[in-house]
Formats: C-alpha cells, structure tokens, sequence
C-alpha cells in the first residue's frame, strides 16, 4: 500500500462521515420546518393552557421575596452557609487534586439515579461540578422552607416551582457536564446528538407543537394482545363505561360478584397488565367473578357528562351484574378517582335504602382533599378558570395535561431522565408496560372535571354531610354501613396517605386501613408471590393518623393476602362458575373492550 493510499483512506472515511451528517440534518431541517409551522398554528389558536403559568408562578414568588426581604437575616444566614460550603468543596477538591483522600462534602440524597455513572465520582472535575451543583440545590431549597409568614398554599407553591427550576439545572441536563453523554459523544461522532434531535423533533410532531416526551415504545403494547389479557367479554355498555364480565377460572366462585370500579384518569388495565401482576386474574383465580369498569375516552360529545352521570353509569354497572349472575349483593373496589366515585356511590345507595354492596375496598383513594398533596399547586383558581375557558371551547380537558401534571411531580424520573436518554444519548426507551400505560392518559368531560376539582380539591365538599348532592341526593358518606377498607401507600405524592386515612373517619360502617409501602402504583398492584415493599397493620382507626401509624405493625410481602382474608367472609358460599353469557346479558365483544384501545394521542 502506498503512502498516498494510507492517506487517502481516513480522508474517505471522513468524507463518508460527513455525507452522513449533511443527510440527517437535510431530514432534520425539513422536519423542524414542518413541527415549526404546527407549534407557530398552535400558539396562535392558544387552544392548551401552560402547566405552569408565568403570571402564577410570579405571583407567588413576588410573595416570597417581599417575607424574604422582611427578615433578611435568614437570607444572610442561608449565604454565608452556602459560602462556607463552597469553601468546603474547593479546599477539598484542591486536595484531592494533589493525590489527597477526601470526603464528600455532600454527597446526592439516597435514590438519585442521576449520578450513577461512576465518573460522578470518580473524575475530580465531575465530582465537583456534581457537588457545587448539589451544594447550590440544597441551599436554595432550604432557603425557600425557611421563610416566614406565607401562607402554606403560597409555601407550597413556591417549594414545588423551586424545585422545577432545581431539577432542571442539574449538570446531567446538559452535554457538557454529563460525562456519560460526552463519552457517547465522542464514541458515536456526534451521531447520539443528531438521533437525539430527530427523537425531539418526533416527539414535538407527535404532540404537534407541544413536546410529549416517549417514554417507551407505543408499539410495543397493545391491550388484548400483550397487556389486558385476562379472558373475559364486555357484557353491558352505556356512553360512558363498558362493563367487562371475566371467565372464570376455577370450577366453583363466590356467591357474591365482585366489581372494580377504576379511575378514569387512566385506563383500568393497572389492575390487568401481565399475568404475573394481574390484580383481576388473581382475583379470579381466587375464585370471584369478576367484572370491571371500561370507561370511554371522551370527546366534545360527552362535553355535558357530570360527576352525577359517572355515578349513575356504575348504578347501571351493578344493575347488569344482577342481569348477568341473578345476584344483587356485590362487593366493589375502587382505584383513586374510583374509589371516590364508589363511596359517592355507596352514600347515594344508602340514602336510597338499597344495601346491595356488602363491602368495599378503596386504593389510594381521596375523600377529604384538605390535604392534596403537590396537587395542590395546580388548585389554583387563576389557573382553573382559565381551564375551565379553554374546555368550553373544546368540550373535555386534554389527557395530556393531566399526564404533564403527574410527571412535573416525580420530574427527574418522568421528564429529565427521558431527557437525557432520548435526546441527549439519542436512545429509544425501553420498552415497559407500565409506562406505556402511563402514557395513555384520559380526558375528562368538561362539566364533570369543573364539579370535581371546585367542589372536592377546592372547597372540600364531599366530606361534609349535604355538601354535594349527586342526583338530586344529598350525599353523606357517614350513611354508608357497609364495612370499608381503605388502602393507601406509603410514599404515594398524588393521594397522599394521611389525606386518604381521613376517610376512616367520614363512613359509617366498620373500617380498616392499610398502609402499602412504596407509591400510587406499585404499592396497590404488588402482587401476592412479591417479597417486595411490605405493609403496615393496625386493628384500631384513631382520629390522627400519626397515631395510627405508631400502633401499626410492619408486615412482609404483599398485602393481597390480608385483603383476601378481609373479603372472604362478605363473599358468600361457593357456587358454580360464571361463564360470561349464561344470564340475560349476551356478550358484546372480547375483553378488554374497545373502549380501552382509544388513546388520546393517536
């Protein structure tokens, strides 16, 4: 080989690089043009009301700074603390650049995935730039719980958007101090960066304008196929729900049917996603017949729907149970937002005399909202006005919106992880049912949504005896007898557990709580064979939460078992299995349904 040809040969490699480039950013181009055109449309018609609203915001941070200002003493004690820190780190990382062992001054809060990769650590650059960044963090945060006399809505408010800004800025954010993608980088020729780009400008052309993170492959799910599998038939259906009637699996079942009511904020298949973690297939191989709660991804159509029209759909629900099986007693579950409407549901029974539900179970689910948890933030009344504008114009408020809400409050795992991921390292995301159906959020009907965030997060109504009347009845949640368990977890940020421990004081009847560990998902769906997370005990229900948890026992495992033990005597002798179709209500069509195949954003 000569030396000409030596030389020749990277040159071509290099021109071949660089070809490569000019066609992704040519498609790049033609692409931004197209998302920019849409988001341009899209600003103009002004048609999605901003998650987090400037004028908002600014409001309640003008509030903050104006209490700062009037004890500037926390604001010198906050700086000169952060000074000394910053001294700390500096000295320690000039001894550490001189061969010296050194100890963190501060090291990220136990379960930060963020600075996983080892160069955090290991590359004395990094680590100080993690440090500084974790030093800053931490002073303005603690600055902003420091100061006095805000309200604690305005305290809270102020917390939450410091702690947005806070995520944001972390040095794992940005391709120069990210020493993971810097290195992906380096190793790709910039090509992660370019796949990035084009991942964003796929997801801002899918939201079309607004940017709608892919959390995982939306073609690798399909409820009925690989997700929502447990075998069953839609036996009744109204505007609203499809009610599905699952094949039993067992020779013998329970007398008394069992009914899920689930939330419509997302889709009922939480309580059916794989086998393994099947709530629904567990229940019926437990020997229940079980039905489910399909409901409908509204439209402009169903505009006019109430939080009274919802109620009377799982009323309907229960009169095609009895069609279906012969029997009237049931028993019920509710998941979050279901589990609200279920003991509206109980209490508008009970006014009316008819004692069909024999017991209940609520997951995570809220009955008095004076404690909302970082939802709170959002109750805004600028805020739901402003909402309220935009669905009269469409008719339903957006899923997305709702979805956007849920992610800005666990932000490093919902968006900035993502971030990263897709458009920094440029990688598609994994694969996950759990995501997947996180991402197929609902919309909600513009007259129920404005009903139930004025009259229970805002003004807190359904706890009060006739504070809301559903049908022309007066609820009142203590009328309702029917033993009551309530299931919460632990570290649950949407239906904080203290709030949803209230509602063992509002209902009538006998009541048990208890207490999951980990969050509004994995601490209801952890199935039976699971080892994992645990759950707390406690026979007595007193006033305060605190002190019910003080009295309570940590148990092993999953705590579907209990529950199973705490149902069985309301579920009545064993009779034989249920097929779908042997009563007075023939089948529509195969489980899951087609009301559960809508998404909102295809």
């Amino acid at each position: 080989m000569t030396e000409t040809t030596k030389a020749s040969a990277p040159d071509a490699k290099t021109a071949a690089d660089l070809n490569k480039l000019a066609q992704n950013f040519s498609k790049i181009i033609e692409q931004s043009q197209r998302v920019l055109q849409e988001y341009l449309k899209r600003q103009e018609r002004n048609d999605q009301v901003p998650l987090i609203d400037p004028a908002i915001v600014g409001k309640s941070f003008q509030e903050f700074f104006d209490n700062l200002l009037k004890n500037p003493e926390k604001l010198i004690e906050a700086q000169i603390g952060f000074w000394k820190n910053t001294l700390d780190l500096w000295q320690s990382a000039s001894k550490r650049m001189l061969g010296h062992e050194t100890e963190p001054v501060i090291k990220p809060p136990p379960g930060d995935k963020r600075f996983a990769d080892q160069q955090w650590a290991e590359n004395a650059v990094f680590d100080f730039i993690k440090q500084s960044y974790l030093l800053a963090a931490d002073s303005v945060q603690g600055l902003v719980h420091q100061v006095e006399g805000l309200d604690d809505k305005t305290a809270r408010k102020v917390q939450f958007y410091t702690r947005q800004f806070v995520d944001a800025m972390a040095p794992t954010n940005f391709v120069h101090t990210n020493p993971t993608v810097l290195a992906a980088t380096l190793d790709s020729g910039g090509d992660n960066l370019v796949k990035g780009l084009q991942n964003l400008l796929a997801d801002l052309e899918r939201g079309r304008g607004q940017l709608q993170i892919k959390m995982t492959d939306l073609e690798a799910f399909k409820p009925g196929e690989n997700i929502a599998v447990t075998p069953g038939k839609v036996v009744f259906q109204n505007e609203l729900l499809q009610l599905i009637q699952y094949a039993p699996s067992t020779p013998t079942v329970h007398q008394r049917p069992f009914l899920f009511v689930s939330p419509w904020i997302n889709k009922f298949y939480i309580m059916d996603m794989r086998p393994k973690n099947s709530m629904v297939k567990w229940m019926v191989d437990q020997g229940f017949t079980v039905f489910m709660t399909s409901w409908i991804n509204p439209d402009e159509r169903l505009a006019h729907k109430k939080f009274e029209d919802y109620m009377l759909a799982i009323v309907e629900g229960m009169n095609a149970i009895e069609q279906a099986t012969g029997e009237r007693e049931i028993n019920a579950a509710g998941y979050c937002l279901g589990g609200t409407i279920l003991l509206a549901t109980l209490a508008y029974l009970a006014a009316k005399k008819d004692k069909r539900v024999q017991s209940a179970i609520c997951f995570a689910c809220m009955t008095d909202f004076s404690e909302p948890g970082e939802l709170e933030v959002f109750i805004d009344e600028e805020l739901i006005t402003l909402l309220e504008k935009q669905m009269g114009e469409r008719g339903y408020l957006d899923g997305s919106q709702m979805a956007g809400v849920f992610s800005m409050m666990r932000a490093n795992d919902l968006i900035w992880y993502f971030v990263v991921n897709n458009y920094l390292l440029g990688k598609d995301p994994y694969p996950f049912d759990l995501l997947y159906w996180n991402s197929d959020s609902t919309r909600m009907p513009r007259d129920m949504h404005s009903f139930y965030i004025r009259n229970m997060y805002q003004k807190n109504l359904l706890r009060e005896p006739g504070g809301i009347t559903l049908a022309g009845v007066p609820i009142d949640l203590r009328k309702i007898k029917a033993p009551v368990c309530f299931l919460s977890a632990y570290e649950d940020h949407i239906a904080p557990w203290k709030s949803t421990y209230a509602g063992t004081q509002l209902v009538g009847g006998s009541v048990k709580f208890v207490l999951s560990g980990s969050g509004h998902i994995a601490g209801v769906i952890n199935p039976a064979s699971s080892d994992k997370y645990g759950f707390w005990l406690n026979p007595k229900t007193p006033p305060n939460p605190d002190d019910w948890f003080k009295g309570a026992v940590k148990q092993e495992g999953s705590w579907w078992p209990d529950w199973l033990a705490w149902l069985q005597p309301h579920a009545g002798p064993q009779v034989p299995a249920r097929t779908p179709g042997d009563g007075k209500l023939q089948p529509i069509e195969d489980a899951p349904g087609s009301y559960v195949k809508m998404r909102y954003d295809q």
